[in-house]
């Protein structure tokens, strides 16, 4: 493989993976490979991988998307790689000392009452998101429980690298604050939603935020937009998000069911009636602007 052509950020990625009999390798090789050869590296509920993330790597954060590659390759040194296994036990204490950028997988971030056990859904991260946002701004610990969903990569950087890098680049400032903005937003609306909405409202809405197209879908083109999932989520799990329990939410998943607007499978929701969830989600909003 002849690195000559490949940026100088970069010839490291690919001789590792020219160690591995990778031929050709592209910078979108680079990027595949890396995660796929790093996805299996697993031995603890933490895993440091032996070496830093790749500028392409950092650049998949949306954060970090418009920052030029020389400063990309400059910053890469600080990150690190991580995975964590679904169902670990992670401790929030690593959100002090590291800010984290979710990669791949999903992590739910909750919080309990240690007295009647009941738990409730604070964030639900995907790949794109970072966290800890309130660690990083005030510096102080963060009472909330990791509990991974998948098998999860990330990469993270020390935390007062994060904050200095805020200061010094205005680029990296015009990307974190519409970001934080948007979580702000997001806790805005579900502490309103447990407030003024009933368990239907609270759950169409939900479902609407998080829904995901079929990959396998095998019907016509015209009809691809009227099946949608949820996939990865227990009853229990949609409980905590919505602010109920479970019985209540599987008593209107099995509604809905019944009406032919979904098909309910183990931890996957399919979605026949889109129009239907739609309308239940907007109905208290058109109750309360047309009285």
């Amino acid at each position: 493989m002849n690195l000559e052509n490949v940026k100088p950020g970069l010839q490291s990625e690919c001789s590792v993976l020219h160690s591995l009999s990778v031929d050709g390798c592209s910078t979108n090789d680079i990027l595949d490979v890396h995660l796929e050869y790093n996805w299996n590296l697993m031995s603890s509920p933490l895993v440091h991988l032996p070496r830093t993330a790749s500028a392409l790597m950092i650049k998949q954060s949306p954060l970090f998307s418009s920052l030029p590659d020389e400063l990309l390759v400059d910053m890469a040194q600080h990150f690190r790689l991580h995975q964590w296994k679904k169902e670990d036990n992670i401790s929030a204490d690593n959100l002090m000392t590291h800010f984290y950028f979710l990669q791949a997988g999903q992590l739910e971030m909750k919080r309990s009452n240690p007295d009647t056990g009941r738990e409730v859904t604070l964030d639900m991260l995907y790949p794109g998101d970072s966290f800890s946002i309130i660690t990083l701004l005030d510096g102080k610990p963060h009472d909330v429980i990791l509990a991974p969903l998948t098998l999860m990569q990330l990469i993270s950087v020390p935390m007062e690298m994060m904050r200095q890098w805020l200061w010094i680049y205005p680029e990296l400032n015009q990307q974190f604050l519409p970001y934080l903005a948007h979580k702000m937003r997001e806790m805005e609306d579900l502490a309103t939603s447990f407030v003024l909405h009933n368990i239907t409202t609270r759950l169409s809405r939900l479902i609407l935020k998080h829904l995901n197209k079929i990959r396998a879908y095998n019907g016509s083109k015209e009809d691809e937009h009227k099946s949608h999932l949820i996939n990865g989520l227990s009853d229990e799990t949609l409980a905590r998000m919505v602010g109920s329990v479970r019985q209540v939410v599987n008593k209107q998943l099995q509604y809905w069911k019944s009406q032919g607007v979904l098909i309910k499978k183990r931890n996957q929701i399919i979605i026949n009636d889109l129009d239907a969830i739609y309308k239940e989600a907007t109905q208290m909003h058109a109750s309360m602007t047309n009285p």
